[in-house]
């Protein structure tokens, strides 16, 4: 009835009239997302009837009402068909602003058109096969690039170019020749990193380095989504970037991993949002380029480096070994090194554990990224080393009993998800040096078998990689108990209790006569099967 009334003022009514019908149907079925397939066909043909209003000139009240109808029937797949043509998607081309004549966007008061135009096409295009490769013959990824740059220094704009951002991550997502197209003819890789320097408002202090402000507001919602969905972006552009071959393309994957360690060191308008922020930014991350990534640590400024002596001295006698120390703007400092981004990946990494589900989706990424971290940066590696493989004191508990990162891990090492547990087995062996006696130290052999039988190890021995050559210290208490710890469960075990010396002299007596007994019939039955085989 409500598709009725509606294509029945769309066709015959003034604007004002198709203005407030649509207006209601919007309203009514704002959070609509399954029709029924009887009112299909009415459907269909109020689609076609709005696209036939938006070539008239409205007002832009008008235009705005017929879009956002249109953006809520463009969520049934099966209406599409038919309204998904050429001549269609260049009205929301030209209504988004998407056009190569459109020079500026100057008129505040047709930025909502824009961004229910933009809303649109993202439906269509997630929606329709058609529209897909309408969008590759229109060559809808230069238009949404050039709409960026229109608006990438605008921040009173975000909902438009987070949606263009947006609408963008779906064209690489769906189509693989986009995202070639996207990072070399496009200049993708540089256009999106500025986005986010944008989003975040980056002040440069070196090459590679921002100026962090601790006690700054955290990002405004707009911001925060404008950052996700350009980060989601860059992952698509990205994913193919395991080597690096020209000396520009290193610079700007340097450039790209220093504005995702200042992702990482601020904070959106929730809690949930920090998360996403974050979950995407390590995401990103772990298409960088191993090289790349020595970004995410820097050295500490001068006032930092006199503050982490003086820390230092006045840590007790028994801390001095422990060289990292959190400073007074909480800046995590470690050999003379920032490494505030590696404390936030690693406490990102622990509360992914803490959640309990969904790890292989969830923290096989952040526990990828902080491995191969590890294996190719040593002061990083040295750092989580410090982190989560701390010497060892009290040797009473199993390596999986407690709270600790380190016993969360080992738990993880006997997953029942084969990756999840190959992953976690993997960091502690890194952050071991690939020293299979180091790793039993920390795990114990029950843990460590499923790894060491993968690499030929159960043996023991050392791994592939070649590591630094700096011995770890044992602790006095791990000394003093390690003749009593059982290398299979990796704990302290009281020594168990000799039960002859309990016997009397007659029941050892006994005992012994019974194990001559039993050796003799074990001599006896191997007698006659040498027989049997000499008679054979």
């Amino acid at each position: 009835m409500d598709e009725e009334r509606a294509l029945y003022i769309v066709r015959a009514g003034e604007a004002g009239a198709i203005e407030r019908v649509l207006r209601d149907y919007s309203d009514k079925h704002r959070a609509t997302f399954k029709f029924e397939s009887t009112d299909e066909d009415k459907r269909k043909k109020l689609c076609e009837g709005i696209f036939k209003v938006l070539v008239k000139d409205i007002p832009t009240t008008c235009q705005v009402s017929c879009l956002e109808v249109l953006r809520i029937l463009s969520r049934d797949k099966k209406i599409l068909v038919p309204v998904t043509t050429k001549e269609n998607m260049q009205i929301l081309l030209r209504l988004a602003k998407l056009n190569e004549s459109d020079d500026s966007l100057e008129k505040v008061s047709e930025f909502p058109v824009i961004v229910e135009s933009l809303k649109c096409l993202c439906n269509i295009v997630f929606n329709s096969q058609m529209a897909q490769q309408l969008s590759l013959e229109l060559n809808l990824a230069a238009k949404l690039c050039n709409l960026l740059r229109k608006c990438k220094d605008r921040k009173f704009i975000n909902d438009i170019k987070c949606f263009d951002l947006r609408l963008l991550f779906l064209l690489s997502l769906l189509h693989t020749d986009i995202r070639s197209q996207l990072r070399y003819e496009l200049q993708g890789l540089p256009l999106l990193t500025q986005i986010l320097e944008s989003a975040f408002s980056i002040k440069w202090t070196d090459e590679y380095e921002s100026a962090i402000d601790h006690n700054g507001p955290p990002l405004s919602p707009q911001e925060t989504d404008c950052a996700i969905e350009a980060l989601k972006a860059l992952f698509n552009v990205t994913v193919d970037s395991w080597k690096v071959h020209k000396e520009s393309d290193s610079h700007q994957f340097r450039v790209m991993a220093a504005v995702l360690r200042h992702c990482l060191l601020i904070v959106g308008p929730t809690e949930d949002k920090t998360e996403e922020l974050h979950s995407n930014a390590v995401n990103l991350l772990s298409n960088v380029p191993v090289s790349c990534l020595d970004v995410l640590i820097c050295p500490l400024t001068h006032e930092e480096t006199a503050q982490e002596a003086t820390t230092v001295d006045e840590l007790p006698s028994d801390k001095t070994a422990e060289k990292e120390t959190v400073l007074e703007n909480n800046t995590m400092a470690y050999n003379g090194m920032n490494m505030e981004a590696i404390h936030v990946l690693l406490n990102f990494m622990e509360k992914r554990i803490d959640k309990g589900s969904s790890y292989r989706e969830g923290l096989t990424p952040v526990l990828s990224l902080l491995t191969e971290c590890s294996r190719a940066h040593r002061n990083i590696r040295k750092f989580l080393k410090d982190q989560v493989l701390p010497p060892l004191r009290d040797v009473t508990n199993r390596p999986e009993v407690g709270s600790t990162v380190r016993n969360k891990l080992v738990r993880l090492m006997t997953h029942v998800d084969l990756g999840v547990k190959q992953i976690a087995a993997e960091f502690l062996f890194v952050l071991c040096k690939e020293r299979v006696d180091s790793l039993l130290k920390y795990t114990g052999y029950g843990n460590a078998a499923g790894l060491l039988a993968a690499r030929g190890l159960l043996a023991g021995g050392r791994g592939d990689n070649w590591y630094s050559e700096d011995e770890d210290t044992d602790t006095e208490e791990y000394k003093n108990a390690k003749p009593n710890i059982n290398l299979i469960t990796g704990h302290l075990e009281e020594p168990m209790p000799n039960p002859i010396d309990e016997m009397t002299e007659e029941q050892k007596e006994y005992e012994a006569m019974k194990l001559v007994s039993m050796l003799d019939k074990l001599s006896r039955r191997a007698d006659v099967k040498d027989l049997r085989q000499d008679g054979g």
